[in-house]
């Protein structure tokens, strides 16, 4: 394939990710279909399927777009953390970035868990919200590690993940990062006190 070729589907690759990413978001995985993707990507249908075998591995590739993401706020927070503590908040600081990105709708949540709740129990798509949510919960395990008896890490790490968890579903209910907000001074008053 001639390179020109190669970078205008890659183009399309990523208008129909970033339409898919705004549709699945705003509007839910179930009731958006591909013609309002590839609309909305002004790419057509055809091309859609040159890139994605089927609507589910476009999901799956918004899903895994979502995770990376969300770690580079991460990784971006992290970097500038002077301490364990700080990278345990970054994990929150991230949460709160995310929510505060401009949604054409409003704040309505996780965009992983809102697809996951649409998905059936045994999707690619599941898997892979869960292993981020993993993934979440092993990054404030490493920073708690430093900062608590390292019988105790696991467990303070998993209440932490429950209370990021709890915030980020009630901030999507309420279209407000205030419980995220919330959710990072409990977390910062709970290490602290360890």
């Amino acid at each position: 394939m001639p390179a020109e070729a190669t970078r205008r589907q890659g183009g399309a690759r990523q208008r129909i990710l970033e339409a898919a990413a705004r549709r699945f978001y705003a509007d839910g995985v179930s009731a958006t279909g591909i013609d309002a993707i590839t609309a909305e990507a002004g790419v057509a249908k055809m091309s859609l399927y040159n890139n994605f075998d089927s609507k589910a591995a476009l999901v799956e590739a918004y899903l895994e777009a979502r995770h990376e993401e969300w770690l580079g706020l991460f990784r971006a927070r992290a970097a500038s953390a002077a301490g364990p503590a700080e990278r345990v908040l970054a994990v929150f600081d991230a949460y709160l970035d995310h929510a505060g990105a401009a949604y054409e709708h409003g704040f309505r949540g996780c965009g992983l868990l809102n697809a996951a709740a649409e998905l059936p129990s045994d999707a690619p798509g599941r898997r892979a919200v869960r292993a981020h949510k993993e993934e979440v919960e092993r990054l404030l395990l490493d920073g708690v590690r430093e900062l608590v008896d390292p019988a105790r890490a696991e467990h303070v790490a998993e209440h932490l993940a429950f209370l990021l968890e709890g915030a980020m579903a009630r901030a999507g209910l309420e279209g407000s990062d205030q419980r995220l907000r919330d959710a990072r001074r409990i977390a910062a008053e709970l290490i602290v006190e360890r």
